[in-house]
Parts: structure tokens; sequence; C-alpha cells
């Protein structure tokens, strides 16, 4: 290996010099021998004329001294030398026992190869690596990433590389976190059902009040057949929705979700059409008459009658009324084709069309039918929309995740629970799919070669 100045390399590690006494010069006519001189040549000085290159004491008084630490195969030797030296290879790793028989030249001299120098690099190998690897692994940490680096006895310098840390985001199932938002979405679902059971009996008189003004209804021609087509809508839409979710391949994900997002939906409209009722919209649609009292046996027997309809009036067992603020139909045909474009690929651009196409055909069944009134319908697209897109725009930013006091999103009443069922989503859920069930996979799988 070849020594240079320091103007020369500058790349490589450097030997500072050090205050030991000068107990190793002996070691110096043994191991520098000049071309031109026996081993036991006097040792050139800064500004001597045996000495190649140019000294800053050049004739101005006694020669500095300096005593430098000279690593030749991965052993280090204490020896005096005339100026700074830098080594041109790395530092990192000692190198093998032969290393010895490579000369060193610096401004005339050479490291020579007799019998003694290879006796002494025989006996100071094992000690010259244990130092080696010792230096990488507590100069700069030893390694690349910070892992130590360990010499081997036969002089290869080990490494320890860590893992490299994973950047992609995880999606844990949590089956158990989807179980209670399952939960959270049937109690506010239950809770609707008992607000309408106790408004059906704060209904205005239909003989007594007539319909509110609305700038729509009061245009159109009232047609009884709309609501069960809008129903009917309802009914493909959501099952189409709820394929889509059940074969996603983070499905867990996304049903917490959406059970988090209607449960929300269908409390606050259990709020709103109790502490406001509105008149009858149609002058056709059945309503039960009023038992002009109420108990608890009352409201659970409307509520189970209510829920073995799922809601619908076309299963014959939604008859109670004044459930008007916000439209439920609205916000299922508004849910479902918002499931549909956002958890479907990009190119399902005909499929996006089509359930946007059913949603806006359902809504004008519902207005068709004197169903909801028009406010209904506008309230009821611009809170489901709003709440849909403000979820996923915290769920898809991890910052968001957390409270500060520029995260004003924090503030909104359910974010506890959002940060419950999404802390552990580590960004934006990828539109990939599975066969939701395990039995075909696990048939079709190829079984392990048991005898390897």
């Amino acid at each position: 290996m070849v020594l240079d100045p320091k103007s020369s390399h500058g790349d490589y590690g450097s030997f500072q010099s050090t205050d030991r006494p000068n107990h190793n010069s002996h070691l110096l006519h043994h191991f520098l021998r000049s071309p031109s001189t026996s081993p036991s040549a006097p040792i050139p000085r800064r500004g001597s004329p045996t000495s190649t290159g140019t000294s800053a004491n050049e004739g101005n008084g006694p020669p500095e001294e300096a005593e430098e630490e000279l690593i030749a195969g991965g052993a280090g030797i204490a020896l005096p030398m005339t100026q700074d030296v830098y080594q041109r290879q790395p530092l990192l790793g000692g190198a093998p026992k032969g290393v010895h028989h490579h000369h060193v030249h610096h401004h005339g001299w050479e490291l020579g190869e007799g019998p003694l120098e290879q006796e002494y690099f025989q006996q100071k190998d094992a000690d010259a690596l244990s130092n080696v690897g010792s230096s990488v692994s507590g100069a700069g940490g030893g390694g690349i990433g910070g892992g130590p680096g360990v010499c081997s006895a036969n002089g290869v310098v080990r490494i320890d590389v860590p893992a490299p840390l994973r950047e992609e985001p995880r999606f844990p199932k949590e089956k158990w976190k989807t179980f209670v938002a399952l939960l959270f979405l049937i109690i506010n679902f239950v809770l609707t059902t008992a607000s309408l059971a106790l408004v059906h009996e704060r209904v205005p008189d239909r003989d007594k009040y007539g319909p509110l003004p609305d700038v729509v209804l009061d245009h159109i021609t009232a047609v009884d057949w709309g609501l069960s087509v809008s129903e009917i809508l309802i009914m493909i839409c959501s099952n189409t929705a709820l394929l889509v979710l059940l074969f996603h391949r983070h499905r867990f994900i996304v049903l917490r979700r959406i059970f988090l997002i209607l449960g929300i939906l269908y409390l606050m409209r259990s709020i709103t059409m109790y502490v406001t009722v509105l008149p009858v919209a149609s002058q056709t649609y059945y309503c039960s008459p009023k038992a002009n009292s109420t108990s608890s046996f009352l409201v659970v027997r409307r509520v189970l009658q209510l829920l073995s309809g799922f809601g619908l009036s076309i299963n014959g067992q939604h008859t109670y009324c004044g459930d008007y603020i916000y439209s439920g139909h609205t916000v299922i045909l508004v849910m479902s084709y918002l499931i549909i474009r956002e958890y479907t690929p990009k190119r399902c651009y005909l499929v996006h069309w089509t359930a946007c196409l059913c949603a806006l055909t359902g809504v004008i069944m519902v207005l068709i039918a004197r169903g909801h009134y028009t406010v209904d319908v506008l309230l009821a697209y611009f809170i489901t929309t709003r709440l849909f897109w403000i979820y996923h725009t915290m769920a898809n930013n991890t910052s968001l995740k957390q409270k500060g006091p520029n995260n004003f999103l924090s503030r909104v009443w359910w974010y506890p629970m959002f940060r419950y069922f999404e802390g552990n989503v580590g960004g934006p859920v990828p539109r990939q799919y599975e066969w939701p069930l395990p039995w075909p996979r696990r048939f079709l799988a190829k079984h392990p070669n048991r005898d390897s």
C-alpha cells in the first residue's frame, strides 16, 4: 500500500501523532531500510538532504519529530515518522497475512522483507485482526447502518447489515375492532327505529296540517310506485357495495370504516328527526293509527316491527310516519355509490357511472313518491358525502391521526373513535381483492412437499 502526504489523498483515513515515548525507535532500524544504505542508516528528518520532500522547518532550527502509527497488514505499529502520513486504502478491515511482502515507499524509504519482519507479523497477526475489528466497531458504528464489524480468524472483515426498515404501510386486520364497529352500527340503527317509534305519536294530524311548501314537490305529480322503485334500487346498490367490501383484500379495515360512518349517520338522524317533526309529505302514504300514549312495551314492539322489514316500506312493515330530516333512503344510495367509487379500480368507470346513475334515479323516485321533502334529500347528500370524505382524508394521512394545535379535524366529536379504529392503519388502503372464503383456496392450494 502506498503512503502519500495529506495534500494528495484527503478521502482516506489519517493517522494522528501521539505523545508516546520513543521506545519503538529501535523497530525502525529493522523495518525501514534505504535502497542505497544499510538498514541501520540514520532516519532522514525534515530538512535533511536525504529527504525528497520539502519541510516547513528546513534551515530554521531543529527538525520536528512526530511518532505516527503505521498500520501494515492490519497491525498497529508505532513508528517515528517525519511528517503526517495518510493511508490510500480505507481503514475498514485487516489485510491478509501476506501483506508484509509488499513494499511501502515513503520518500525513498521502503518496508523490508527480512525474516525479523515476517516473524514479527506472524506473532502480531491475531492481535492485529482483533484490534482492527474492535476499532471498526467502536469508531463509527462498525459497519453499514451502524452494525458491528467482526473480524474472523482468516482476516476477513464481516459487517453485519441490519434488515431494511419496512417502508410500506401495514394493514392489520384487527377483527375485534371490526366487530366493535358493527355493534356501534346496530345500536344506532336500533336507536333510529326507537326515535321513529316515538316520533310517530307526535306527527301533526294530516287532516289539519297539509304538506309543507316545497319547490320540487309542488311542481311534480305524485307517483306511489316510485318509492318501491327507489327501495329496489337501494337493495341492488347496497348488495353490490357489500360484495365489493367482502371481496376486498383488506375487508376488515374497510368494513369497520363503513360500519362507523353509517353508525354516525344513523345516530345523527335519530336526533334530527326527533327534535323537529314535519307533517307528512304524501297524502296517500299509509300511516298506522296513533296509540295516543307511549310505553316501553309499545316502543319495543314498534322497533321489532321496523327491524323485521329492515326499515323498508316495500316489505310492508314500515307503517310509521315522521322520519323526514334527513332522508335515510338518500343516505344508503349515496353511501353505496361512494363505496363502489372508492374501493373499486379506477378503470372500472362503467361500474362507477352505473352506480351513480342508480343512486340518482333512486333519489328522484323518492321525491316523485313524496317519501321525503327536498330539504331531506339535500341534507342527507351533504352530510353523507362530507362525512365520508373527511373520514377517508383523515385515514389516508398519518399526520391527521395525531392531535395538535393545527389539526382542527381532531375537534370533531367522533375523533376518539376514529383514532381507535384507524390508529394502526399505515396509509391509504390499496385496491386489492381476493376470495373471501378459505375453503376453495385451501383445496386448490398446492400441498407442501413433506419429504423435503
